[in-house]
């Protein structure tokens, strides 16, 4: 993995050895299909899916993932492609054990303070369902939705997923059911707390992994729902 700047990298709000990722600006807002053909995904780089944090061992044919973001002054774009074996969405209810459905999860920090955002919107934790619906705990500690925070488009194609993600980026001043938020305006050389996992369920009642993007050293492994500290840099560049 990257490193991170010096300054970054002495920030003792996270945990040693985070990864950084330069995304190349868009040059025009992206369409949010799952096809994922703008010029500009040639530009950035693919990131692993590819730390165990919760469950056994499994295979490439089981589960394989990564990713690639770009960003334009508004959102920040991921395109993940998965290897999924069994897709499932056993929960109807949205807002009912949505991390033990099979869903993508991104991670976002809008000013990487790190810290805790456990019932708090220091940062957000989306899981993004295969219905293209987000969800995270509010500040009120119950799921809420958030989807009007995202656009999501998934597609097969051949044996994998392409998974198109758009995602307004908001400040810790964000308050639930206010009219008022806004999302910031996104610049070059904007630093972002982020990291990316997948929930994968083959058919249990509850997930039987849970696989993210950045190693997790001590501690339990899945507190980034709680712990921004565990997230990596995502650095806006105007170019790759």
């Amino acid at each position: 993995m990257a490193s991170i700047s010096l300054a970054v990298a002495e920030d003792v709000t996270h945990e040693e050895g985070r990864s950084t990722y330069r995304a190349p600006k868009a040059p025009a807002p992206l369409t949010v299909d799952g096809i994922a053909n703008e010029t500009i995904w040639t530009a950035a780089e693919w990131r692993a899916l590819d730390q165990r944090w919760l469950g056994p061992e499994y295979t490439a044919q089981d589960f394989q993932g990564r990713y690639k973001i770009v960003w334009d002054e508004n959102r920040i774009y991921v395109l993940a492609e998965i290897v999924d074996d069994v897709l499932i969405d056993r929960h109807r209810d949205p807002l009912v054990q949505y991390w033990d459905d099979d869903c993508l999860e991104i991670f976002l920090d809008e000013d990487f303070s790190g810290g805790d955002h456990q019932y708090n919107h220091n940062a957000f934790a989306y899981h993004l369902s295969l219905d293209n619906q987000a969800i995270d705990i509010g500040t009120d500690r119950q799921a809420r939705n958030y989807s009007d925070h995202v656009s999501s488009r998934w597609r097969q194609h051949d044996d994998f997923v392409v998974w198109e993600v758009a995602l307004d980026v908001y400040a810790d001043s964000y308050v639930d059911d206010s009219h008022d938020n806004v999302p910031v305006t996104l610049a070059a050389g904007k630093i972002i707390g982020l990291m990316l996992a997948y929930c994968d369920n083959d058919g249990s009642e509850l997930r039987e992994n849970f696989i993210g993007s950045e190693n997790v050293p001590s501690g339990p492994k899945d507190r980034g729902w709680i712990d921004a500290g565990l997230f990596g840099a995502l650095l806006l560049v105007d170019a790759p």
